[in-house]
């Protein structure tokens, strides 16, 4: 999903003048801390859920980063590649659904079958019923938004008439009907209804299946969060009744079987098994529709309404779009090493037209990329939504085989807006491997997909040469075309000299928001990669989709992987520990610098057996000779060059955590010291008595630390010299000395 990228905020800036603003709020991200605490309960006061009357518990409310890694034979082991099915399936929806368009209603019959993978008898289910999160003001959803005093994305407020809400309408198990009850596992308000129980008439032996029928309604709610209508167009997300996930021992920290099923929060996304869908969308007939799979057949008409069928396999959601104002289709192919021919289609509106064909093109770029870096895309479709005006909400969002983007009006080249909309096509295709192949758990895990995600697009950005440009074509005109490297706007965004959230923090226990898991965990692996290797660290990413791919591994399963990959375990583990199990500030810095000429010194001296006096009189006449003698012998020397010796020394301070760092040191006479500091204390002292004086010394020259609170007191020069604090190149000072001196000639 995009949501705190700060690539993505700064590219999509309404405007220049917002684009440059967005641009400055992003450096003093890393200076604010929110107030208050988290709007969700401390772990000591709520207590865990209750479990089902099988004694099967659920996870806790607060679950958060995993630190055991899981069995080798976790989700039945690495998928070889030689088994009938690309995942092992483990629940099968067959859907019939019938939209109202004027009413905004999905009418649905689902029959859902699911598997029972542990060794024990199973008498409760656990399913999500994600709409109910805006069925009104009384939900989890809403009630973070209020106590957080904050909005989801552009903050649209629901109005009286636009909610929405999941209905159960009949819950069978055979020819028995199925008692259910509304749970908060996450000791949410009761009038939260986004987890409900079925407490079954029939356990479900160990390794057996069961099947439920069940009609439901949904209502959807005018455009947020991933999900609703306005005017024609709807984008039917989380709609239906999903079965939650039965952990085994040994699967994601799991000691014994346990149920995952979170309520639906402000910032959470989502967690779900594997299997397959077979569903039927019935529509008016003028209406396009988009949806997660392929086609089966073409669509059958009946009462001027048109029912399409839509089958995938190996997937762990659906979503679709219906809307009456769909342009023509754009459509293409893309083929790959390892990967099936792959059906694109673009769906987009007739105002965001000037969009279809580079969203197009960021899709298949991004194909290529992820495919050739991570592992071969496996699906036959890839359908991306262009979603209307005043839909926003409804950008941005990713589902298997199929996403939403932006649309925009102009989208020409180097321009704010052609970047945000190729940057959220790479962000929301990205999805599909980390949130969709490796299928970590989003609500207690989010950066392995959130955050992994970001780091990945922005590899992507950098390997085709892609900068943040922030110029409107108005701008353009007008000579005035900014652009930043992607890294080092990342950088900006997130927490650094106060983070307080670890990376691997569920996602809505959080002091400072979502926005840190996308942006603090791209920057933390930018950094890792810098320390090991751009080489190594792909190479050990691409073993981590390879083993893990449809087998939702935790932050441990990653952590073993970066490490056994690479061979430098001490630096992962090191990384983990600092950043993703904590938060831990980086701040190294160059305190005093100094280079001083060691001349000859006042006092006393033995001179055999009696006693001589250097007077400073005589010792600066003294200087002074050999210094003129020197010059004439040595008329082409350079300033910091003469007879005697120089003292440099450098004094580094740490005020945060121990990492591995360099200090190089230039002389006058082109001479290059470096050092190494690699030990865990709080300051370090480096000199050298050198026949040249030092002109500059700089601390993490390979630029390897950008979780560093300041890249501006790194660097020191024995002269003043204003290019040091001019060279990072997103001073928040340049950028409103700039906005300002644009305003003034504009």
């Amino acid at each position: 999903m995009r949501f705190g990228s700060t690539v993505f905020k700064m590219g999509a800036a309404a405007g220049l003048t917002g684009a440059l603003l967005a641009a400055g709020a992003a450096v003093t991200a890393g200076l604010l801390v929110q107030d208050g605490a988290p709007a969700t309960a401390s772990a000591a006061t709520v207590a865990t859920p209750a479990p089902g009357a099988d004694g099967i518990a659920l996870a806790g409310p607060h679950a958060a980063a995993v630190t055991v890694p899981s069995s080798p034979d976790a989700w039945g082991g690495p998928r070889t590649g030689n088994e009938p099915t690309l995942s092992d399936r483990v629940v099968h929806y067959d859907i019939d659904a019938t939209l109202d368009p004027v009413k905004h209603g999905v009418t649905g019959r689902e029959k859902l079958t699911w598997r029972n993978r542990s060794a024990v008898p199973v008498k409760s289910v656990y399913l999500h019923l994600y709409m109910n999160a805006f069925e009104g003001s009384g939900s989890t959803f809403f009630t973070e938004k209020r106590q957080r005093e904050t909005g989801f994305r552009s903050g649209v407020d629901t109005r009286d008439g636009e909610w929405g809400h999941i209905a159960l309408r009949g819950v069978s198990q055979g020819d028995a009907q199925v008692p259910w009850t509304f749970v908060q596992p996450d000791g949410g308000p009761a009038t939260d209804h986004t987890v409900v129980r079925f407490d079954l008439p029939t356990a479900v032996a160990p390794g057996a299946s069961t099947t439920f029928d069940i009609n439901f309604h949904t209502q959807l709610p005018r455009v947020i969060a991933r999900t609703g209508y306005f005017g024609t167009f709807h984008l039917v997300g989380q709609w239906f009744p999903k079965i939650g996930v039965l952990e085994l021992p040994g699967e994601r920290g799991a000691t014994a079987p346990r149920w995952n099923a979170h309520e639906m929060h402000l910032n959470s996304e989502f967690y779900a098994d594997f299997g397959s869908y077979d569903v039927k969308l019935t529509v008016p007939k003028e209406y396009t529709v988009g949806a997660t799979g392929e086609r089966a057949g073409a669509p059958v008409e009946k009462d001027g309404m048109l029912t399409h069928r839509f089958v995938q396999g190996d997937v762990h959601d659906f979503a679709w779009t219906a809307d009456r104002r769909t342009a023509k289709p754009m459509v293409d192919t893309w083929t790959g090493p390892g990967s099936p021919e792959v059906a694109l289609t673009v769906l987009y509106p007739p105002e965001y037209a000037a969009s279809a064909a580079p969203a197009l093109k960021a899709a298949k770029d991004s194909l290529t990329y992820f495919s050739n870096t991570l592992g071969p895309y496996p699906y036959k479709t890839l359908t991306v939504v262009i979603p209307p005006y005043n839909a926003e909400e409804a950008g941005g969002m990713e589902y298997p085989t199929f996403f939403t983007a932006e649309g925009y009006v102009n989208a020409d080249p180097d321009t704010a807006s052609r970047y945000a909309l190729d940057f959220v096509t790479i962000h929301e295709f990205g999805h599909g491997y980390f949130y969709g192949l490796l299928a970590s758990n989003e609500f207690e895990e989010p950066m392995l997909d959130e955050g992994l995600n970001e780091y990945w697009d922005l590899r992507m950005l950098r390997a085709r040469n892609q900068d943040i440009h922030l110029a409107s074509p108005l701008s353009r005109k007008l000579g005035f075309a900014p652009s930043f490297k992607v890294f080092e706007a990342e950088r900006l965004g997130t927490p650094r000299s106060d983070p307080a959230d670890a990376l691997g923090q569920n996602a809505y226990d959080r002091l400072q928001g979502i926005g840190p898991v996308y942006s603090r965990t791209a920057t933390t692996m930018r950094d890792l990669e810098a320390h090991v290797g751009k080489e190594a660290l792909e190479a050990a990413f691409k073993e981590y989709y390879r083993r893990w791919k449809f087998r939702h591994p935790s932050v441990a399963d990653l952590r073993e992987t970066l490490a056994e990959v690479t061979g430098q375990r001490a630096a992962v583990e090191a990384v983990f520990e600092q950043q993703v199990y904590r938060s831990t500030r980086v701040d190294d810095r160059i305190a005093t610098f100094t280079s001083r000429e060691e001349v000859p010194l006042p006092g006393t001296r033995q001179a055999g057996s009696a006693w001589a006096e250097d007077k400073q009189t005589d010792i600066d006449k003294r200087v002074e000779t050999v210094r003129a003698d020197w010059k004439k012998a040595h008329p082409d020397a350079k300033a910091g060059q003469g007879p005697y010796p120089y003292r440099t020394e450098v004094l580094l301070r740490r005020q945060g955590a121990a990492v591995p760092q360099t200090l190089r040191v230039t002389f006058a006479d082109g001479s290059v010291e470096t050092v190494r500091w690699d030990a865990d204390e709080k300051w370090r002292k480096f000199s050298w008595v050198k026949p040249s004086k030092a002109v500059s010394a700089e601390l993490d020259p390979q630029r390897r630390h950008y979780l560093d609170v300041s890249k501006l007191d790194d660097s020191r020069t024995i002269e003043p010299d204003a290019s040091a604090s001019r060279r990072w190149s997103l001073d928040v000072a340049a950028i409103f000395q700039t906005l300002l001196a644009l305003i003034a000639t504009v």
